[in-house]
């Protein structure tokens, strides 16, 4: 735990950035990425678990089938593909049969995972119109939660104000990469770095020093990175909090 007035920073990669042994020995926080793309069976999911160490924490990412569109690109890595009625239902937070579903897969993976936290990342063409809104509202308002906290990742041209609105009547915590956008709301932080300018690249020792200032003692702060220098750049963070410290 850490000590009075010191910030609970949590330090891990948007999937494991190197095998599974040797990444348990050097982290202690991982957010699991297949659970996007097609969530792996419940058994390879307990067993990680079981690999994993006392006191590791898992995350995950929420099934595409909830959040994105049919139209997106991500949906090739489907192993069974949808129906035309099932891609009718599928994606936006529609309240549907298809989302349902994908969330019951979800929750199970995070059950098998023993997770703290699900991400649910929104592409860019999730815009905040209202259909898009009464959908957030009605798929939180209903999603059996399990204690789990729920981050949700915003992208595009959100209102502030909306996004401060609906994480506070929603229990979300507004997920971010703190170099694009600030956190409007949460009981923790989540931080999701991509890179600055895009996905290949490399924090500077400044960048580094001005994260660890955006971490909040008074709140737990998860900081994942998922950029191409993920491991490095995880590592050299890890260096910089130790050393405060």
């Amino acid at each position: 735990m850490p000590e009075k007035n010191q910030a609970d920073i949590r330090i891990g990669c948007c999937g494991f950035a190197e095998s599974r042994g040797a990444y348990f020995q050097e982290f202690r926080l991982v957010e699991v990425q297949q659970t996007f793309y097609q969530p792996p069976e419940t058994k390879t999911l307990a067993r990680w678990r079981e690999e994993a160490p006392e006191g590791f924490e898992f995350a995950l990412k929420a099934w595409q089938l909830i959040t994105h569109a049919p139209t997106s690109p991500t949906y090739r890595r489907l192993k069974t593909p949808l129906s035309n009625e099932e891609r009718a239902q599928a994606g936006n937070f529609q309240l549907t049969p298809v989302v349902r579903r994908a969330w019951e897969r979800t929750l199970e993976a995070a059950r098998a995972l023993q997770a703290t936290a699900v991400v649910f990342q929104c592409p860019a063409s999730f815009r905040p119109e209202q259909e898009n809104v009464d959908n957030l509202r009605r798929f939180f308002s209903s999603a059996e939660r399990d204690g789990l906290i729920f981050c949700w990742e915003p992208r595009g041209n959100w209102p502030k104000e909306l996004v401060r609105e609906l994480c506070a009547e929603l229990d979300l915590v507004h997920c971010v990469d703190p170099f694009k956008d600030e956190p409007l709301y949460g009981l923790v932080r989540y931080f999701r770095l991509h890179g600055i300018g895009g996905y290949r690249y490399r924090y500077s020792d400044e960048e580094l020093g001005r994260l660890l200032q955006w971490c909040k003692p008074d709140k737990t702060n998860y900081v994942l990175f998922n950029n191409t220098n993920m491991l490095e750049d995880a590592r050299r963070f890890a260096e910089l909090v130790n050393h405060g410290r």
